[in-house]
């Protein structure tokens, strides 16, 4: 015969409360560290929801989910700053060009920020 499931719940070390006349497992989410989550870990979280159902259960039900978040976001914000320092170099954007023509600085600037964001969205956040 098969033991039924509250024998086999306890067996595991399973224990219920009682809530209104009914017992209600004892179970928990693990405790997290709750971290600021920045723009790239929103995204991250916004993705795995709407495209990654597994992975965001896993992460959420094992407590990682909150780290997991900050670290996407700390990664994608060190290889933004990287990027973009890669880039001004190679394009020759530099203070002096600020000081000569300042809208072309600002039209450089933002043309880099925009492809170093599309790098890293590509290369860390949708994966």
């Amino acid at each position: 015969m098969t033991k039924n499931f509250e024998s086999f719940y306890e067996n595991l070390g399973g224990t219920y409360r009682e809530e209104n006349g009914h017992l209600i497992p004892d179970i928990a989410l693990p405790e997290q560290v709750n971290y600021q989550i920045g723009k790239y870990g929103q995204f991250y979280l916004d993705y795995i929801k709407n495209h990654r159902r597994g992975r965001y259960t896993t992460l959420l039900t094992e407590g990682k989910l909150n780290a997991r978040l900050h670290e996407i976001d700390h990664e994608a914000n060190q290889m933004l700053e990287t990027i973009i320092s890669r880039l001004t170099a190679e394009r020759g954007i530099d203070e002096n060009l600020k000081a000569r023509d300042m809208l072309r600085w600002v039209a450089e600037m933002n043309n880099i920020k925009a492809s170093a964001e599309e790098i890293i969205l590509q290369g860390i956040v949708y994966q």
